[in-house]
């Protein structure tokens, strides 16, 4: 039976102006795959990020072509082989696993061989602003905060800093800087991150320039984002960082995250699960993967002014399965 499947381009709006170091955005676009077999459906979305050379485009496009020729759907095991990581073999690997969901009345925790996914503490993103405006923006007492920081003026970032620990004193920070610091600034901004207790700080130098991190004797704990993808050269990694990001854009998909976060810790490394501005169709597989991560950044639904229904159940600081999901199958079921 010859495949069926779309890919579409859907735009979410963010609540406000999400801005990081190397630019801002007012709506989250992401691609929506869909495969449907014997009368089952099955979704899975994506961004597709230009700093990895990734278009919405070129994504929908990459899809296509690489479905289009095929007699049926390929298997998770066969996508891996034969399509690379990033955004797009995420969106189709994420429908792969919620069809298969589909077809056995099975949930994806248990198509994918694990327990039943518990409640995590997730961060809250603070958007790079004006000292004020994100100390604002920590409403209730969240647990767990990220901080956006910029990298062209170590007295703002630091004032930043000590503006959200004076509105959150209780909780822990991560601090990204998205690539934007050199090592002058970074070493300058030792000082400040350490006066308000940062937990993580994450990807401070450009990926291809991180190697300065070696001889560095940081004080706190440095976490790699853009400088981590599919899992390779953890070694090398282990030099610079004591904690990388996975992403499923960057992955591709949640059957490759899994296998790369059980080998991130058997480096001795601690794991982090992040995510990029999208729906709760994003976050869902992503939580599989964030059960015992040491950091877990799936606030994507928080951050748009609305998100999918039947999407993940957010508390203060908490992120779980909803009775009722948009992927992947239902709790209890």
């Amino acid at each position: 039976m010859r495949c069926a499947f779309n890919a579409v381009h859907e735009a979410w709006p963010i609540a406000g102006d999400f801005r990081i170091a190397r630019g801002s955005k007012r709506w989250a676009d992401v691609v929506v795959v869909t495969v449907a077999q014997d009368g089952a459906v099955g979704a899975g979305e994506c961004v597709p990020y230009a700093r990895y050379g990734e278009s919405v485009r070129g994504c929908i496009d990459e899809l296509r072509k690489f479905l289009g020729r095929r007699r049926r759907l390929p298997t998770r095991e066969e996508l891996i082989a034969s399509m690379p990581a990033g955004a797009g073999r995420n969106a189709l690997d994420c429908a792969l696993v919620d069809l298969e969901a589909a077809l056995t009345g099975r949930p994806a925790w248990e198509v994918l061989e694990l327990p039943e996914p518990a409640q995590v503490q997730t961060a809250l993103t603070l958007s790079l602003d004006t000292p004020e405006a994100m100390a604002r923006a920590v409403e209730r007492p969240w647990p767990l905060l990220k901080c956006k920081l910029g990298g062209d003026d170590v007295g703002a970032d630091a004032a930043r800093l000590r503006a959200v620990r004076e509105a959150a004193p209780e909780a822990r920070l991560i601090v990204d800087a998205n690539e934007s610091w050199s090592v002058s600034y970074l070493e300058a901004m030792f000082g400040p991150l350490t006066e308000v207790d940062v937990a993580l700080l994450e990807q401070p130098l450009p990926a291809d320039a991180d190697d300065a991190l070696v001889a560095l004797d940081a004080p706190l704990p440095i976490g790699a984002d853009e400088s981590v993808h599919d899992g390779l050269a953890l070694e090398a990694l282990a030099e610079k960082y004591t904690v990388l990001n996975l992403k499923l854009d960057k992955t591709g998909g949640v059957t490759r995250a899994l296998a790369v976060r059980d080998a991130v810790r058997n480096a001795g490394l601690g794991v982090m699960v992040g995510c990029m501005v999208a729906t709760s169709l994003s976050m869902l597989p992503a939580l599989l993967v964030a059960q015992g991560a040491r950091f877990v950044d799936l606030d994507g639904g928080l951050l748009l002014r609305g998100d999918r229904v039947r999407g993940v159940e957010y508390g203060t600081g908490t992120a779980a399965w909803p009775r009722k999901s948009c992927w992947g199958g239902d709790l209890g079921r």
